[in-house]
């Protein structure tokens, strides 16, 4: 497979839009639910530091021997995210913090980036494709 270090960029960015899609449906589903605090994923801070260029400038390793040690997995995500939950917020009388307005503006948002960097993703490999096949 052709890579690049935008189609890593936006893989890694997929990924992160997916446990966000996945969590905001989680917190719609538990809107409910007594006692359920509200979790989000965080990744804009990683993704402004990999656009920038800042990602791994704290620390420049090469591997001069197969046994040396590797600074990143090879399948690790250039835009790391986490799952946070927000544990002080209350919402209603039942200490759920969901609020479903939120999430679905959230989840709204989240699926319109979604789509934006997955067509990017396809315009790069389609790119490809039409260059390997003119070269024939």
């Amino acid at each position: 497979m052709i890579q690049s270090s935008n189609s890593k960029l936006h893989q890694s960015l997929l990924q992160a839009l997916n446990a966000r899609h996945e969590v905001t449906v989680n917190n719609i589903a538990n809107a409910d639910t007594p006692h359920y605090k509200r979790k989000t994923v965080q990744f804009e801070d990683a993704l402004r530091r990999a656009v920038e260029g800042e990602q791994g400038k704290e620390l420049d390793l090469k591997r001069t021997h197969a046994r040396h040690i590797t600074l990143r997995a090879p399948g690790e995500a250039l835009v790391p995210y986490r799952v946070v939950q927000d544990a002080n917020a209350k919402m209603n009388n039942n200490n759920n913090s969901v609020d479903i307005d939120k999430e679905m503006a959230t989840l709204s948002e989240n699926q319109l980036m979604y789509n934006y960097v997955s067509d990017r993703v396809s315009g790069h490999y389609k790119k490809y494709k039409e260059l390997l096949q003119n070269l024939k």
